[in-house]
């Protein structure tokens, strides 16, 4: 069979690396494989590729979203141009990721996947396809998802928007895109989001819950002088990663953590933008975000404790990542990332700085 995937990147980041690998599954077994995606691409070497629209594009239409909150809804003539490769191509399967990324125009995409035919799979990986804006609205405690959105309490949130709340305009456009569209299923990697997709918009499909998985021949315990380099030798290292750090994520849990903790410990975060890295207190150890799979596994297998104090996740695939390279891991109660560590082991902890203190004492 012939199969397209749609993400946002391909090969990178948590939903790169899935599709990927997913791709590469299919391919040993025969099929023929493509990655359309928007922004990155790594780690793909003998896969298909072909990327929607430019950098240039892209920029556009994030600057866009910026002034009129319109995330999802441009792009409009690299989308045109995709949607007639797409039928030159003549896949088998659609599946769908991350549609979300200032890349593609979704009303396009599903004005064709509405008559196109084909078997359509869509695995979700956050909540921005039941919203009138946000990717999550937990930490917000904000559920007019559920009948409609308005005056979006996320609206500086990713997607941000400085100016305008489309968030009404833009539920009522995903609503009207997203429903009916025959040969549809969703997929989501856990209980705690499928619960979520039956309440919203997109309650009328069939919901298969498939927990994500590594590529456990590139995460698993991995030597390397990760701690020699830093000068960590004879600490105790707290580690976290993640694409973006913000407050959802647990940054502020991080920085309140490294107060309490005495010199014995350190506190290291992969994933931070320059701007976070000058501003972090010297007891954490900033990083950049890295897309080489090989130095994650090195540094998740040099930790002692990894830490996910989010409260907002769909799955909670660096949680994965660190079990499997043997290191445990500890987060909150209450978010899917317990679903991680109900399947796969680790400590779920109710949230609160003290609280995770309290995991950091007993099991480091």
């Amino acid at each position: 069979m012939k199969y397209l995937f749609i993400n946002s990147v391909a090969g990178v980041g948590s939903t790169g690396r899935i599709v990927e690998e997913t791709c590469r599954a299919l391919m040993a077994q025969g099929h023929q494989c493509c990655i359309a995606y928007g922004r990155r691409k790594a780690n793909c070497d003998g896969i298909q590729t072909i990327r929607i629209d430019s950098d240039f594009d892209n920029h556009v239409n994030a600057l866009l979203n910026r002034a009129f909150d319109n995330s999802g809804f441009g792009t409009r003539n690299p989308t045109k141009k995709f949607l007639r490769w797409v039928r030159d191509y003549d896949p088998d399967v659609i599946w769908l990721h991350n549609i979300h990324g200032y890349y593609i125009h979704v009303g396009l995409l599903f004005d064709y996947l509405r008559t196109c035919g084909k078997e359509i799979r869509w695995t979700l990986h956050d909540c921005w396809a039941l919203t009138g804006h946000c990717a999550y609205f937990d930490y917000a405690g904000c559920d007019k998802w559920k009948t409609q959105c308005y005056h979006c309490p996320e609206k500086k949130a990713y997607p941000a928007s400085l100016l305008m709340d489309g968030s009404r305009r833009n539920y009522l456009a995903k609503k009207a895109s997203f429903t009916d569209i025959p040969n549809l299923t969703l997929i989501t990697p856990s209980q705690w989001l499928a619960d979520r997709v039956k309440q919203g918009i997109l309650g009328e499909y069939p919901i298969e819950v498939i927990h994500n998985t590594v590529d456990e021949t590139v995460f698993r315990p991995t030597p390397s002088d990760f701690r020699e380099r830093h000068g960590l030798t004879g600490k105790k290292i707290l580690l976290g990663v993640a694409n973006v750090w913000d407050d959802r994520k647990g940054l502020k849990d991080f920085v309140a953590l490294s107060q309490r903790l005495d010199d014995s410990y350190k506190i290291v975060l992969v994933g931070l933008t320059p701007e976070q890295m000058k501003t972090l207190p010297p007891e954490i150890l900033a990083l950049p975000r890295t897309d080489n799979v090989k130095q994650l596994a090195e540094i998740y297998s040099a930790a002692d404790l990894y830490l996910n104090p989010s409260v907002e996740e769909t799955f909670g695939m660096t949680v994965l990542e660190a079990q499997c390279c043997g290191t445990p891991a500890v987060v909150y109660q209450g978010t899917a990332c317990q679903e991680v560590t109900n399947l796969y082991g680790g400590i779920a902890v109710p949230r609160g700085v003290e609280n995770l203190y309290q995991a950091v004492v007993e099991h480091s």
